[in-house]
C-alpha cells in the first residue's frame, strides 16, 4: 500500500509541475510570421531540396513524424538546412509554430502550439477533444479515464515508457492518438490527467 501511495503521489507531483510550467506567458511570433521572415527563403520555392510550402505529398511524408520529430530535425539542422533554420534567435516554440503553419498550408489540420514557456494545451483539454473518444468508454480495450486499476499496469515501466508507446501507437490506437500535432509534453499531461481524474472526483 505504501508503494502505491508513493506512486500515486509521484504522478500528482508531476501534474503539479506541469501546471506550474504554464504560469508565465511570453510574446512570440506566430508560425506565419516566422515562415514569412525566415523559412520562406527555402520552403517557398523548394530550394536545396526543402519541402515546398503547398506541396501536399512532400509535407504528408514529413508530417507522419509528428510535431516533435519534425521539430527535433529543425532544431538540430538537416541536410542543407542549418540548426534553427539558420536563425538561432528563434525559440523552440516559434520553430514548432512555423512547422505547424507550413504543414497546414500544405493540407494539414494541426493546431498551432503555444509557447514552451506559456500555457500549452492542458491535459484536460486534450483528453476532452481527442482521448475521450476511446478512453471515456474503454473502446477497443483502452483504459478508461480515472480507472487507476487499469492504468497502473500500463505505468509499471514508467510514465516516459507509456508516453513513448502512445506516440508510436499501440493496439487499436494510432500513433499520437490520431492527433499528430500533439507534442510529447502534451501527451504526458493527457496521460497524467486520465490517471488522476479518479482521485480528483473522490476528493
Amino acid at each position: 500500500m505504501r508503494n502505491r501511495s508513493l506512486f500515486d503521489g509521484s504522478l500528482l507531483f508531476l501534474a503539479a509541475i506541469a501546471v506550474s510550467m504554464t504560469a508565465a506567458a511570453a510574446v512570440e511570433r506566430s508560425g506565419k510570421e516566422v515562415v514569412e521572415s525566415v523559412c520562406v527563403s527555402c520552403h517557398g520555392t523548394g530550394k536545396n531540396g526543402a519541402p515546398r510550402i503547398g506541396d501536399k505529398k512532400a509535407w504528408a511524408d514529413r508530417a507522419a513524424k509528428g510535431l516533435t520529430g519534425l521539430t527535433k530535425s529543425a532544431l538540430a539542422g538537416i541536410r542543407a538546412m542549418p540548426p534553427h533554420g539558420g536563425n538561432p534567435g528563434l525559440s523552440d516554440s516559434e520553430i514548432e509554430r512555423a512547422i505547424t503553419y507550413m504543414v497546414n498550408q500544405s493540407g494539414g489540420h494541426w493546431i498551432e502550439p503555444t509557447s514552451r514557456t506559456a500555457a500549452r494545451r492542458t491535459g484536460e483539454a486534450i483528453v476532452a477533444a481527442q482521448c475521450s473518444k476511446c478512453h471515456a468508454k474503454g473502446i477497443g480495450g483502452a483504459p478508461m479515464i480515472g480507472d487507476r486499476a487499469a492504468w497502473r499496469p500500463r505505468l509499471k515501466q514508467g510514465l516516459d515508457s507509456l508516453v513513448r508507446s502512445a506516440i508510436n501507437g499501440h493496439g487499436g490506437m494510432p500513433p499520437r492518438g490520431g492527433q499528430p500535432d500533439l507534442t510529447d509534453a502534451e501527451f504526458k499531461s493527457a496521460i497524467i490527467y486520465m490517471f488522476n481524474k479518479g482521485a480528483e472526483e473522490k476528493s
